[in-house]
């Protein structure tokens, strides 16, 4: 099993940054997608970005694709979400989650590039990201 914790949220204003980080303990990630989903108060959980363990290709949501960088430290057996230009629209509490490469074949088998948060199978405890006007 793999157990994951978030870290590196905060309180920042709008057009500043911050990096997310997603810290795994049990297995190595070599093996698994791991994706950043985010849930603002009263709105359902939405993914944000994910990448590959296959390739190391990355996906992000529309909203974000020019600010946001997902990467992965292999050595460190972390995955990273680098957070620029901020908006107050980005506040929410952040979740990494984790699913085996055998799910990611199927996500690619069917074409199915944005998976759900229920194709996850490990998911972290969250952290608070609040960008101010």
């Amino acid at each position: 099993q793999v157990q994951l914790v978030e870290s590196g949220g905060g309180l920042v204003q709008s057009g500043g940054s911050l990096r997310l980080s997603c810290a795994a303990s049990g297995e190595t990630l070599d093996y698994y997608a791991i994706g950043w989903f985010r849930q603002a108060p009263g709105k359902e959980r939405e993914g944000v970005s994910w990448i590959s363990s296959r390739d190391g290709s990355t996906y992000y949501e529309d909203s974000v694709e020019d600010r946001f960088t997902i990467s992965r430290d292999k050595a460190k057996n972390t995955v990273y979400l680098q957070m620029n230009s901020l908006k107050p629209e980005d506040t929410a509490v952040y979740y990494c989650a984790a699913a085996h490469d055998s799910k990611e074949t199927r996500w690619h088998l069917w074409g199915y590039y944005w998976p759900r948060s229920n194709e996850y199978d490990y998911w972290g405890q969250g952290t608070q990201v609040t960008v101010s006007s």
